[in-house]
Parts: structure tokens; C-alpha cells; sequence
């Protein structure tokens, strides 16, 4: 083989390998380059965030059916997890985006990229949103729980959570202004999806959805808790006195304090799971948010959205019951949303 047409035969080669390795093989001068990993690697965080996928839209339509089914689950704390419910939900949709971004490729077109992003910011802020009407309810259940019945109604919980959702909607639209109009304006290659926040509205973004609801959050259960505590100390002493007339009293008492224990673990892991995600949204200048490189800190946000049912399944036999319900397609028949589940 002459030496002409070996230099050929390893530049084709050099040029396949670089094929490969591109986004878009056939835009060779302007497309990104893949995230390159072991294929052990990838198979099995495709084989790990599609399990995870699966069983967030799972889990969370089943406590979509019932709450929504189920008369006797009609109510205020039930729809705030209704709410919580649906984002989880969506969540699930949009790990499919995570999944398909694992090689670093952003295979759909720019503006999908900004709607994914927009999305997803509307769910998490939603679902913060949501987070502190669960403290706010619970909150009034123990701390004043003879008017809960008149301030917890279930107008005012379905116009708070509304609200919550349409306000959500309303800020990430403005906030995401320039990233809409100009959809890859901030684009290096084809192939990428980034978007960029100006660094004061990105701060003023983390304070009003994150910072705020979180130390908001954070107060009402330090409070619940301190109630709760001198209750059940209350309760003990109030059994002991009078055991027969307390009965019914305690068992409404110790209900909603199991209410807000579940609740509780659910905000709990909420925070757990976001916060390192809001850590890595505030380094640097620019609050610059590319799909790939906040990989991690996302999955982890988006796998709480897979936990909150599996709470709901530990705390809650109503959720257990209704699960059997449906699994078995009893849910079918003729009278069934007036099951009892409590």
C-alpha cells in the first residue's frame, strides 16, 4: 500500500470516529459533540431514569384516579396532594427529555428546548407552591383546630391552588422572556439547549420560589411540631383522667397529627431532593442552565416526584385501598366513588 493512500485510509477513518462522536454526523462544522461514557454506563443509566419514569407516571396516576374518584377523599388536604399529584406527574414526561439528553444531544428543535425548560420550571415552582399550602393547612389543623373547618374549606383551597399554578406560570414566562423570543439564541452548536437568566431576576427568582416558600415552609413546621408535641403530652394526661368520654376527641387529635407526620416526610424529602439543585443554579455570574451539565442535580429532583407516592402508600391506607380497587378494576363498577376509604 503506497503512503498516499494509507494517509487516505486513515483519514477516512479519523473522520468516521469524529462522525460518531457528533450530534448531527451530517452538520460535521456546527454540531455539538456527544458526552462520551462507557456503554455499560450509559445502558444502565437508560435502564435506571426509564424505571424511574415509569413508575413516577404510575404511581402518580394512580393517586390522581383515586383522590379524584373517590368521594369520600374530597378534601382540602386531599386536593393539595391532588395538586402535588399532577406535577409529580408531568415530571414523569419530561425525565423522557433527561433520558434522551443522557449522550448530551438535544435531538428536537429550539424551541421545544425553551417549552421543556419553561415546563419544568412552571412544575418545581408549582409543586414549592404546593409544598407551603400543605404547611399552611396543616399548620391550622394543629395550631387552630377548631376553626379549621371555617378557614380550610374547599373553595378556598381549589382558588389557592389555582392560583399557585397560574402565578407559577405567569413569573417563568416573564422571567424566560429573551429565552421565548429568540429561541437558541444561546446555543454554541446544533445539538445544544441552554438558556440564560439574567443574574438579578435569576436571584429574585430564587428568592420568591425556593428561598421564601422554603423558610416559610420551614417556620410553620417548626411551629406544628412544638404543638404537636404539648398535645400528645395533653392527650395522655387527658386519657388517663377520662378514658371513655376523650375517646373520640383523641382519635380525631392523633389522626391529624399522623396527617401532618406524612406530610411532613413529604416536604422533608422535597427539600432534600431540590435544594442541590437551586445550589448549582446560583454559582456564577449568570444563572447559566445547560441540560447536560446539571444532569445529576435534575434526575434527583425529578426521582422525588417517584417518592411521594410510595409515602402516600407507608402513611396511608386510604391510597393502599384504593390501589387494590383499581388494580383489580373494582373501580369500574356502578357506585364505586361512593366506596368508603377511610
Amino acid at each position: 500500500m503506497t503512503s498516499s493512500a494509507a494517509s487516505c485510509l486513515l483519514f477516512l477513518r479519523m473522520k468516521t470516529i469524529e462522525e460518531a462522536e457528533l450530534c448531527f454526523p451530517q452538520l460535521l462544522n456546527s454540531s455539538c459533540r456527544k458526552t462520551t461514557r462507557p456503554h455499560s454506563v450509559s445502558m444502565l443509566t437508560y435502564i435506571i431514569l426509564s424505571s424511574i419514569c415509569l413508575l413516577t407516571v404510575t404511581l402518580n396516576l394512580l393517586v390522581i384516579i383515586s383522590i379524584s374518584h373517590f368521594r369520600q377523599l374530597h378534601k382540602p388536604t386531599n386536593l393539595l396532594l391532588l395538586s402535588l399529584a399532577v406535577s409529580d406527574f408531568l415530571v414523569g414526561f419530561l425525565m423522557l427529555f433527561q433520558i434522551m439528553l443522557i449522550d448530551g444531544c438535544w435531538l428536537f428543535s429550539d424551541l421545544m428546548c425553551i417549552l421543556y425548560n419553561v415546563l419544568a420550571y412552571i412544575i418545581t415552582s408549582a409543586s414549592i407552591g404546593t409544598m407551603v399550602l400543605i404547611s399552611v393547612d396543616r399548620y391550622v389543623a394543629i395550631c387552630e383546630p377548631l376553626q379549621y373547618p371555617n378557614k380550610v374549606t374547599q373553595k378556598r383551597v381549589q382558588v389557592c391552588v389555582c392560583l399557585c399554578w397560574i402565578g407559577s406560570a405567569f413569573l417563568h414566562s416573564l422571567l424566560l422572556k429573551n429565552n421565548l423570543e429568540q429561541p437558541g439564541r444561546y446555543n454554541s452548536c446544533i445539538g445544544d439547549c441552554v438558556i440564560v437568566i439574567n443574574y438579578i431576576a435569576g436571584l429574585a427568582d430564587v428568592f420568591i420560589t425556593f428561598i421564601g416558600p422554603v423558610t416559610v415552609i420551614i417556620v410553620l413546621y417548626m411551629r406544628v411540631f412544638v404543638v404537636a408535641v404539648s398535645q400528645a403530652r395533653a392527650m395522655r394526661s387527658h386519657v388517663a383522667a377520662l378514658p371513655l368520654k376523650s375517646s373520640v376527641t383523641v382519635t380525631a387529635k392523633k389522626s391529624e397529627m399522623k396527617a401532618a407526620r406524612a406530610l411532613g416526610v413529604v416536604i422533608v424529602v422535597f427539600l432534600l431532593c431540590i435544594c442541590p439543585y437551586y445550589c448549582v443554579s446560583l454559582t456564577g455570574q449568570d444563572t447559566l442552565l445547560n441540560a447536560s451539565t446539571v444532569f445529576i442535580v435534575t434526575c434527583l429532583v425529578y426521582f422525588n416526584s417517584c417518592l411521594n407516592p410510595v409515602i402516600y402508600a407507608f402513611f396511608y391506607p386510604w391510597f393502599r385501598k384504593s390501589i387494590k380497587l383499581i388494580v383489580t378494576l373494582e373501580i369500574l363498577q356502578p357506585g364505586s366513588c361512593r366506596t368508603n376509604m377511610l
